[in-house]
């Protein structure tokens, strides 16, 4: 819970104010997750802030809230095309991604649980970028990561719009498959593609995941004779 108020203070999410007369402040909960490998192992337990987004109006709370992501179809191609060409295939994770997507709305929020400030009990926050729950933080997050991707030269498919790509001078080629926050990287340059990781990291808050290993409930596993994608782990979890 302290690591997800630091990440939403670090990032300049939003700001305690007296909240005015014509203005509602929307309530906020607590949701906690266990973190688990592709071997069902817990890696971590993780505590998010989030709004409690059905109790916004559409038209005074929010407008539009469509988010393009990558399809599994998409996702599928993306992922023979680089085994044919026998590149590697990256992933990369964005830590509270939707708490960097600016807000056009004026949304306000009830201090959360555990963290109210006992000298200014009566205020709330003003959100600056989006929190998890808001009905548009997921296309708050994507126009910010779309724009930052265009700035450093990548070109979105216009048939895909979770799909980039980057054409080198020396025609090297990097394409990202984009889900939310969770990245598919892959390309002909691994120097690229490091230099790329490290414009992330400097961008936003990443975790690098190294070679694809388990994408979107997806195991990526390498033999002798090829690429062989399965879903065991989230197979076996159904069947619990």
């Amino acid at each position: 819970m302290n690591e997800e108020i630091e990440s939403i203070e670090r990032n300049n999410t939003w700001k305690l104010v007296n909240l005015p007369n014509d203005k509602k402040a929307i309530s906020v909960k607590w949701v906690y997750k266990v973190k688990v490998n592709p071997k069902g192992e817990i890696t971590r337990h993780k505590a998010r802030l989030v709004v409690k987004g059905f109790l916004q109006k559409e038209g005074i709370d929010f407008n539009e809230v469509f988010a393009p992501v990558a399809r599994m179809e998409t996702i599928r191609l993306v992922t023979a095309l680089t085994h044919y060409n026998k590149w590697s295939m990256h992933q990369m994770d964005v830590k509270c991604a939707f708490l960097n997507g600016p807000l056009e709305e004026e949304v306000y929020v009830v201090q959360p649980p555990g963290f109210i400030d006992k000298e200014n009990e009566s205020k709330v926050y003003k959100l600056n970028k989006a929190l998890y729950g808001l009905k548009q933080a997921p296309r708050a997050w994507n126009k910010r990561i779309d724009r930052f991707l265009s700035d450093i030269g990548f070109s979105k498919c216009i048939t895909e719009h979770g799909v980039y790509v980057m054409k080198s001078a020396t025609s090297d080629t990097i394409i990202l498959c984009l889900y939310v926050d969770d990245l598919l990287i892959t390309g002909s340059n691994e120097a690229q593609i490091s230099k790329f990781k490290v414009d992330m990291m400097k961008e936003f808050e990443m975790v690098d995941l190294g070679h694809i290993s388990y994408f979107l409930g997806i195991e990526f596993q390498k033999t002798s004779e090829g690429l062989i994608l399965h879903q065991r782990k989230y197979a076996n979890e159904i069947l619990k």
